[in-house]
């Protein structure tokens, strides 16, 4: 199961979409109250997809969370940013893509985070 956080409603959307046709299993979330919820359900995530677009400082308490539940996740940041970097990397986030994506590398590092269990 992958889990997508993504303020962006049609954001959000597209994403699950997108990795559903890529046959995964997405729980799309919108909000830190949400996540909070799925992190403590303890449903079985393998990875989390995290866009930081729109989202506080809180966001990195989210990334904590899953660092401390060796939950491997990726960060997806609007602009290219050392800031935002050091700061995703300093939470624990396996890797950071900058949008706009690009697919091929989007899906193989989705596949390597998920292949590391």
């Amino acid at each position: 199961m992958i889990l997508a956080l993504d303020r962006n409603q049609r954001n959000l959307e597209l994403l699950a979409q997108f990795l559903s046709r890529e046959g995964y299993s997405v729980l799309p979330v919108s909000s830190l109250e949400e996540f909070e919820q799925i992190i403590i359900s303890s449903q079985p995530i393998q990875l989390a997809i995290i866009d930081i677009s729109g989202f506080d400082r809180n966001i990195w308490g989210c990334c904590e969370k899953l660092q401390k539940w060796n939950i491997p996740f990726l960060v997806i940041s609007p602009r290219q940013s050392t800031a935002i970097q050091q700061e995703s990397l300093s939470h624990g986030a396996s890797s950071i893509l900058v949008k706009p994506l690009v697919v091929r590398e989007f899906l193989g590092i989705i596949r390597s985070l998920i292949n590391q269990d």
